[in-house]
Parts: structure tokens; sequence; C-alpha cells
């Protein structure tokens, strides 16, 4: 008598559920992703406040209220993307003094 080996198939689930559980789920962004699109918000906030500070320099805006919030925002998201950059390599550095 020969036994063969065993065969598994893979079993999907077909039905719905009303909480939610089979619907498909968004495929998560990867953390260098994420990185990437921050790294991008800011740049543009860092452009959007020099060209404020450009037309007002040269006496195209009015409201000086725009500038001084676009200046802002563009410090903070500076200061944050600081922040993640050392905070990123201390943990590199953690880890690299770590004895396997």
């Amino acid at each position: 008598m020969q036994v063969e080996a065993l065969q598994m198939t893979p079993v999907q689930m077909t039905g719905e559920s009303h909480l939610g559980e089979t619907t498909p789920k968004e495929e998560a962004k990867s953390f260098g992703d994420c990185l990437i699109d921050a790294l991008k918000e800011t740049n543009a906030l860092q452009h959007r406040s020099d060209e404020l500070n450009e037309a007002l320099a040269a006496g195209r805006i009015d409201d000086v209220s725009q500038v001084v919030i676009a200046s802002e925002k563009a410090e903070i998201a500076m200061q944050l993307t600081m922040q993640v950059r050392n905070r990123a390599v201390e943990a590199y550095q953690e880890i690299s003094r770590m004895q396997i």
C-alpha cells in the first residue's frame, strides 16, 4: 500500500460579514514612501514661503499675515522633519551599537 503526500488547498472566505472583516484592505504605504511624501510636502511648503516672501518684497501682497503664516508652516514642517531625522539617526546608532 502506497501512502501519498497530503495535499493542502488554500481556503478562501467567500461570505461577507456585516462587521467589515471581509472587505479588501488597502495596501499600506511603506515607511520609505511616507517619508518621501513628507519630505516633498516640506519642500513644497518651503517653496511656497519663498514665493510669498518674494511677492511681499516686490509689493505684490497687501496682506502680510499670509506671508507670516506660510513662513511659520514651513518652519514647523522643517523642525518636524529635522526631529524625525534626528530620531532615525539615533535609532540607527543604537542598533549599530548592539552586540550580536
